[in-house]
């Protein structure tokens, strides 16, 4: 079982069927898409061939959202420290002598003496005077500006719009293609992630929304219960606030997320200098280790294994290391207590029951995927075998901690609780769960009674398949067909 799952950015590195078929052997569980880079036909065949190896696996898909960024640049410009670099938001410069960015207004957002920050923080400029579109900044650090780097202003109030037309033409894109989940960057309220889901015309895909500057963290609460999973990009956080808070905003935000039962995707620079390096630095397993124990549901891989030299070295360092640390979560089953809900009260039940009795695994019969992400915030240490009549849902329930989502083609009834032996059984023909198993079963009986999650039951499958005469595949001349199936 796989109590933290990975997310792997998909670049020239590992854009192949080979490539994408080794990164899951190494331990991938999302594939992730940067829509800040390469053209929509690229996104489109890498779809199709992660499609083609693994159905299974969800996608998620980063669109450009409010991030600043520059254009792609015939010339990468190079400076020393005190030199004067001109950025501007005419676009028909190519970095020979201005850098163009893609935000249009930043000339009349800036003023003499603001901060400019590049590549998460590691270029640092001071505005010394506006000319038209240019903006002239003088470097306080030497380096190299290149193509499609993050731009940050750190501090002052942007007035670019939540949703661009490059946004809505990538959100057409998503849907056309059947992407899981959408990557929202810079959500500072609930607002914004409603206008999102709006566009996106329905529950499909499910949204990540980034906490990456001041107006996210001030209104972290409503953005966790606005939004489907939460990201902490820690690039943009970081210079978007204060370094030295990092950790403790991320322990933050996991922590208010686990009280919305919403998984939290930990990214950026976690294995860095694995992009030239076949081992990582001590710092780095530490990291992985920390963002684990802190509780989130998935750490993320970017440059290492789009761009990096060691990509599949990386997967494999990231799974063996969050592994090793997830030996250390010990869930208190009443870490819910005082929420009075019912699905948070059943969940705390689950969590007592799983504390207390042999149970080796937990089914949740879900459409929605409401009862397994309640049950993966106690982090249980069975795993959680999350059952959908829904292919987009059961595939989503794999970004969850511990989840592993099934698909079963099969309608779950409003009117009985049939469809929950016909799960098991489908489950047991599957070989996902053994008669030596002893499953604490859970879901919704009777949805229009309002709740989301009602429903408990414990049995030893061996039992149960005597019981109801379950026969494997093929072991009798006339089996009942249940039309199952998973992705």
């Amino acid at each position: 079982m796989k109590r933290t799952k990975i997310i792997c950015t998909i670049g020239p590195r590992t854009d192949t069927e080979d490539g994408i078929r080794t990164l899951i052997e190494a331990g991938m569980d999302v594939a992730r898409l940067n829509g800040s880079h390469n053209t929509l036909e690229w996104h489109a065949a890498t779809i199709a061939r992660i499609r083609k190896v693994a159905p299974h696996v969800p996608i998620l898909l980063d669109i450009p959202g409010r991030k600043i960024r520059t254009h792609g640049l015939a010339h990468e410009p190079t400076f020393k420290a005190g030199e004067v670099i001109v950025l501007t938001t005419d676009t028909s410069h190519d970095g020979s002598r201005k850098v163009p960015v893609n935000y249009a207004r930043l000339h009349e957002d800036l003023r003499a003496g603001h901060t400019i920050l590049a590549d998460d923080g590691t270029l640092r400029f001071t505005v010394e005077r506006l000319d038209g579109q240019d903006i002239h900044c003088r470097a306080e650090t030497a380096g190299q500006l290149k193509s499609r780097k993050g731009i940050n202003v750190p501090f002052v109030k942007l007035q670019n719009a939540l949703i661009t037309e490059r946004d809505q033409q990538m959100m057409g894109f998503v849907r056309e293609h059947g992407v899981d989940f959408v990557g929202i960057s810079f959500v500072e309220s609930a607002a914004h992630v409603e206008t999102i889901r709006e566009l996106a015309g329905g529950d499909w895909p499910r949204i990540v929304s980034k906490i990456e500057n001041q107006g996210g963290l001030d209104h972290m609460e409503e953005v966790i219960v606005a939004t489907d999973a939460v990201m902490i990009d820690r690039g943009d956080l970081s210079v978007e606030t204060n370094l030295e808070n990092l950790s403790l905003f991320q322990k933050r935000i996991i922590a208010a997320a686990e009280q919305a039962a919403k998984p939290v995707i930990v990214a950026t620079e976690m294995l860095h200098t694995m992009i030239a390096n076949p081992v990582p630095t001590k710092a780095e397993v530490s990291d992985i280790s920390n963002a684990v124990l802190d509780g989130c549901a998935a750490t993320m891989l970017s440059g290492e294994t789009a761009i990096g030299e060691f990509p599949f070295e990386a997967v494999r360092t990231m799974r063996r290391v969050a592994d090793a640390a997830a030996t250390y979560i010990h869930p208190d089953p009443r870490n819910g207590a005082g929420r009075a809900h019912v699905p948070h009260v059943m969940a705390e039940a689950i969590a007592l029951m799983c504390h207390s009795l042999p149970i080796t695994k937990i089914v949740a019969v879900t459409r929605s995927g409401y009862a397994a992400r309640t049950i993966a915030a106690r982090r249980p240490a069975q795993p959680i075998l999350a059952v959908s009549d829904d292919l987009f849902g059961a595939r989503s329930f794999n970004l969850l901690a511990g989840v592993e989502g099934v698909h079963l083609d099969l309608r779950f009834s409003r009117t009985s609780t049939d469809h929950i032996i016909h799960c098991l059984e489908a489950l047991w023909r599957m070989g996902k769960i053994a008669d030596e198993d002893m499953v604490l079963v859970t879901g919704i009986a009777y949805p229009r009674s309002g709740n989301r999650m009602n429903l408990l039951q414990t049995h030893v499958v061996g039992d149960l398949a005597e019981t109801l005469n379950w026969r494997r595949a093929g072991a009798s001349s006339n089996p009942r067909k249940l039309g199952v199936g998973h992705d």
